[in-house]
């Protein structure tokens, strides 16, 4: 960690909180990786002059993106089968695939490439749900970015365990090592309502509670989700996860794509938060969350990539982008989801979600360093009336230029700090070859 204090100038400083706010020749001190003044350039160079200055010219200084719903290791599987509906891309591809290939090195591997991607385009925090999760929590202490890693349980057999009693040992057994980690924290991550039966999920929520860490699960992804369950069990997914009393402020509810105005209020009764995944869901066409309805009945809303095997990218531009854009196409309302809340969708949300707001999602005082830097001199940014406008609607990941976590610099002039990337492609390329071969 830097000692040193560190003044970042920044043309543009949008914190994020309070809402819809930007400043113009705004400075952030950070001391020893924590945020701990801002305010005017001048007055805080007056009162810092022994502080090691960062100007940032054309740039504005926000907080890192928290990708709210990965799978990060799935970075390996990128293209492997593209244009096909969920039921056939997962059951015809995707789990025969990893049946086949994920293991021990592949977990790393995929750790390694989806962490090096996500930091270049200004991620600081990811929430991932994989196997091997102690391997991911590994690779993201060693590489530096923040990740909540969550254990999955099942109820059937898989590389990661024998059924649903292994599966939570496995996630008691990693929260506790994870005590030693200094940016890495568990959740628990049942797949979905219709792969988990309700003595697991019972468990899991006693556990989570105890723990105090969130649960994080696919809900309501597509139709046919909800029809299975209203057949198996004569009530929605959702309806079961209320009634077995998982509806808390812990549960992350990935997808939901098939909403009630009655669902969305219970949403917001309870206090559940929801990831949005726009473009793996349109992908896929797995339908449209609600986005607009959530955010009105004041539910909190988070944005996430899904795996890259399905996106096919973790870029949280692109997820800004086509949450704003699909939130007003499918609501008819052009006012609907507009670029500072989508940018609050991508920061503090995700935060909340994780139960990391009084952290990170936000540059305010006390929090940590989690700040990007992002470089709005390209001629695709020109001009900038508003830097919020222009991160969403017009912004590439290309044009972050620097990251830092707790005050760390991952990322420096584009360049990540400690990755030897012609290394990193080249061992994705190997695994290319390698799963190829077999069809």
């Amino acid at each position: 960690m830097n000692t040193k204090p560190l003044l970042f100038c920044p043309r543009w400083l949008v914190p994020v909180v309070p809402h819809n706010t930007n400043y113009r020749d705004y400075a952030v001190l950070v001391e020893r990786g924590k945020i701990s003044a801002i305010g005017p350039r001048e007055e805080l160079i007056v009162r810092h002059p022994d502080a090691e200055r960062i100007e940032l010219n054309d740039h504005v200084l926000l907080p890192g993106f928290i990708n709210a719903h990965t799978h990060a290791a799935m970075s390996l599987l990128r293209g492997i089968a593209d244009d096909l509906p969920l039921e056939t891309w997962l059951h015809d591809h995707i789990w025969p695939a990893e049946a086949k290939w994920v293991d021990e090195q592949f977990i790393e591997d995929g750790s390694e490439l989806a962490i090096a991607e996500m930091l270049s385009g200004g991620t600081t925090c990811f929430s991932d749900m994989y196997f091997f999760p102690e391997l991911t929590a590994k690779v993201a202490q060693e590489m530096g970015i923040r990740a909540v890693v969550g254990s999955i349980v099942l109820d059937f057999p898989t590389i990661g365990g024998d059924n649903a009693d292994e599966y939570i040992a496995k996630g008691l057994t990693l929260h506790d090592e994870l005590q030693a980690y200094s940016n890495v924290y568990t959740s628990f991550a049942p797949h979905s309502p219709y792969a988990v039966s309700d003595e697991p999920l019972l468990r899991v929520q006693t556990l989570a509670d105890e723990l105090q860490i969130p649960i994080h699960i696919h809900v309501h992804e597509t139709e046919h989700e909800v029809n299975e369950s209203l057949a198996l069990h004569e009530q929605t997914p959702l309806d079961r996860l209320e009634d077995l009393g998982l509806l808390t402020p812990r549960l992350v509810t990935v997808h939901m794509t098939l909403l009630d105005d009655v669902q969305i209020n219970k949403l917001a009764e309870f206090g559940v938060s929801v990831v949005h995944c726009p473009e793996s869901n349109m992908k896929l066409a797995s339908g449209i969350c609600p986005v607009s309805k959530l955010l009105e009945a004041d539910v909190n809303v988070a944005l996430g990539t899904d795996g890259a095997a399905s996106n096919n990218d973790l870029c949280m531009f692109g997820e800004m982008r086509s949450a704003s854009l699909l939130a007003k196409v499918s609501s008819g309302d052009a006012s609907a989801l507009p670029a500072w809340q989508a940018l609050e969708m991508a920061t503090i949300n995700g935060a909340k979600a994780l139960n990391l707001d009084s952290e990170i999602g936000s540059i305010e005082v006390g929090k940590a360093a989690d700040m990007i830097a992002v470089n709005l001199s390209s001629f695709a940014t020109s001009p900038v009336y508003d830097p919020v406008s222009a991160l969403v609607f017009s912004c590439s990941r290309d044009q972050v230029s620097d990251v830092w976590v707790n005050g760390n610099h991952l990322v420096k002039k584009g360049q990540l700090s400690s990755v030897n990337t012609p290394n990193l492609v080249a061992t994705a390329n190997k695994w290319a070859e390698r799963i190829s071969t077999i069809k």
